[in-house]
């Protein structure tokens, strides 16, 4: 974060400025996880990692146990994508509607390519 402080010192641009305001915001959902442990003992599930790893546990689990419901899963996954990616396209929805279709997409995208991910893994490709 400090190079990219620098480099907006000197040159600030969209991109890279977004790119500051994603690293500090990962940066708190990681400390709000760690303090949630230390406090609680369980994590929130906030955080990109955390959330994936768990969610990726559950779908092996799901691929060896009943590959039927992983495929249903995956095909749901695919289709999510393709429906808010459409939803984001339609000029008639408000821009709240937009940034939570925007977020759906995100994180329907994350989860296609758990799915993709684990079905190479196992196909030892």
């Amino acid at each position: 974060m400090r190079e990219i402080d620098a480099i907006i010192d000197s040159n600030a641009s969209k991109a890279l400025v977004k790119e500051l305001a994603e690293l500090r915001i990962r940066n708190l959902l990681c400390f709000r996880e760690l303090e949630a442990l230390n406090n609680n003992g369980k994590f929130l599930y906030k955080h990109p990692l955390i959330r994936n790893y768990s969610e990726r546990v559950q779908l092996e689990t799901m691929f060896l146990e009943d590959p039927d419901r992983f495929l249903d899963e995956f095909a749901n996954a695919r289709e999510n994508v393709k429906r808010y990616s459409s939803f984001l396209k339609n000029k008639k929805r408000t821009p709240e509607q937009k940034e939570k279709d925007r977020q759906n997409l995100d994180k329907h995208k994350d989860r296609k390519q758990l799915f993709i991910d684990i079905t190479k893994q196992n196909n030892g490709n």
